[in-house]
């Protein structure tokens, strides 16, 4: 089964994976920004795009899921608000161009996975003062593994930093680790998760 297959048929599961809800962390560390152009990765069924949006961001939002971005469009068609929702797998077909935000909230995936080469196109698609903001697991949590396959990678934030490999053109706004309830079947878990913020230098005028 390819990844594409993968996705859908988790999607398939259920009317809703996701709460529909934007993530916390992306509306604790964006709210406050200017809105601009923004690159969702991984957006799934909508949420933080749609957020994004109704916030006045031109988005991009990309994933590897047919059904979730059917869906997307969907939440977006009944919120009102305009999305470019775009088809990609990210480790071979990654969008082009340059944004004020690119957000990866949470790009994770059993077995094996090339995260950090992802997370290294994701640094270079953000204009000079741009914000590249990641959010991660720290822990698999409640979550079932699916059979045959090996738990993640699931590096901490300075780890996740020394791996996008930048020069010195960037600034680290937050590096963290905190606590957050995730419900699953209407059970609440706590898990670990963690925050990395980089703003990319504006150029200089001459």
């Amino acid at each position: 089964m390819s990844d594409e297959q993968a996705w859908d048929a988790r999607y398939h599961e259920n009317t809703h994976i996701w709460s529909g809800k934007p993530n916390v962390v992306l509306v604790r560390e964006v709210g406050d920004l200017p809105p601009g152009t923004a690159l969702d990765l991984g957006c799934g069924e909508g949420g933080d795009a749609i957020w994004l949006a109704k916030r006045g961001w031109r988005v991009t939002a990309v994933d590897i899921s047919g059904v979730a971005l059917a869906r997307a469009q969907e939440h977006a068609d009944d919120a009102g608000v305009s999305v470019e929702w775009r088809k990609h797998d990210l480790l071979n077909d990654f969008p082009d161009g340059t944004y004020d935000l690119v957000s990866a909230q949470f790009l994770h995936f059993w077995g094996a996975f090339d995260r950090e080469s992802i997370l290294r196109r994701a640094a270079a698609a953000v204009a000079p003062g741009g914000i590249l903001l990641i959010e991660g697991h720290m822990d698999t949590g409640p979550v079932r593994r699916p059979e045959h396959q090996n738990a993640p990678d699931l590096p901490g934030p300075d780890q996740v930093i020394e791996r996008l490999e930048l020069d010195e053109g960037w600034d680290v706004l937050l590096s963290e680790v905190h606590p957050r309830e995730h419900i699953i079947d209407g059970v609440a878990h706590e898990r670990s998760d963690n925050t990395v913020k980089l703003r990319r230098r504006a150029r200089e005028k001459l």
